[in-house]
């Protein structure tokens, strides 16, 4: 693994949920390249975790098993991280689903699931980690630019609600942490080349996706990765209770 010649967060620790794969994947190899030490969330394969620590390397990284919309897992998260690095700088809420489903198609179960990882994942994984948060830190959300396209479908009720609610807790959260010094964002890609994304796609759908964007493709998970490290450095140090929607442009404004 390459080492830049400047590492701007260097001596910083990363706690990143969902970290094995996708955006999530692509975020920690971004962090580790510029000198975080990264621990890597994952919520049942060990396989992809331990590959990605092998890459950047056991001093700097180290991966942790944990349902990310549980609160008793996502105690025993924060616990770990801090015995490993001692301290929390960078925090990361990414894990979370994609239930693509209608009013009239959503189950209660789909609903439960949906809310657990996507909203109360993030507030208690906050929660938890604030007393380890020092003035400095930033935590930087996940939703999606979903929640800004007008043309928006029905199948995305469910998934796009509970964006929503990650949006609100972003700006709420931002004025109440910003009294200690924490800043607090969130990212919004638009479509990005995951196997989450393909999963259940025809070509012809991805095509027509693609054909969306003024750029006439998808996004890149280490495109996403590099808004996401932007953010968690010095240059997010003026930027609280925002809204980055990584998308090429496929919405513009709020």
């Amino acid at each position: 693994m390459s080492t830049p010649t400047t590492q701007s967060l260097a001596g910083k620790v990363a706690l990143i949920t969902g970290a094995s794969k996708g955006i999530g994947a692509a975020t920690a190899l971004e962090l580790a390249s510029l000198g975080a030490k990264v621990v890597i969330n994952y919520s049942s394969d060990s396989t992809p975790a331990d590959a990605l620590v092998e890459r950047i390397g056991a001093n700097n990284a180290i991966a942790i098993k944990a349902n990310a919309g549980s609160v008793t897992d996502i105690e025993r998260l924060v616990k770990e991280t801090v015995a490993w690095g001692g301290k929390i700088d960078i925090l990361i809420p990414n894990a979370g689903i994609a239930i693509n489903s209608t009013l009239e198609q959503t189950t209660e179960a789909d609903f439960q699931k949906t809310y657990d990882l996507n909203v109360k994942g993030p507030y208690f994984l906050v929660q938890k980690a604030l007393p380890h948060l020092s003035p400095g830190s930033h935590v930087i959300l996940l939703s999606t630019s979903l929640c800004a396209v007008s043309t928006i479908t029905p199948n995305y009720l469910l998934y796009a609600s509970s964006k929503g609610a990650v949006e609100q807790m972003t700006r709420i959260l931002a004025k109440d942490l910003g009294q200690k010094g924490i800043n607090v964002n969130a990212v919004a890609p638009g479509p990005t080349g995951t196997d989450l994304f393909f999963k259940g796609k025809s070509q012809q759908l991805i095509d027509t996706i693609s054909s969306w964007n003024p750029f006439k493709r998808l996004g890149q998970p280490e495109e996403i990765a590099r808004s996401i490290a932007f953010l968690a450095g010095d240059g997010g140090s003026w930027v609280n209770g925002q809204i980055l929607r990584v998308n090429g442009g496929m919405t513009v404004g709020n």
